[in-house]
């Protein structure tokens, strides 16, 4: 999968999940603000994480993500071991 493609399927789910316009979701922005996010929703944040790009994650990894762009690097790095296995 193209790291376009993994974005604009987090884009997707995040605003159908988070209720916030697509627009809304931008590189830069702050992650936890702009979708509102408490400790409940981080929780069905990973579980949608798992089931729409089925690897583990852990409450550790989101120490570092601050942006949607951290996050994007975030899921992107996950895939791109599995996806060099697959070559």
């Amino acid at each position: 999968m193209k790291r376009e493609e993994i974005v604009s399927k987090i884009v997707g789910f995040l605003s159908e999940e988070f209720e916030v316009e697509p627009e809304e979701i931008e590189p830069d922005k702050n992650l936890m603000e702009t979708l509102e996010l408490d400790s409940l929703d981080l929780v069905d944040l990973v579980v949608i994480i798992e089931k729409n790009f089925g690897f583990k994650v852990e409450a550790k990894d989101f120490v570092d993500i601050k942006t949607f762009e951290d996050f994007y690097n975030y899921v992107c790095d996950k895939l791109e071991p599995r996806e060099k296995d697959q070559e």
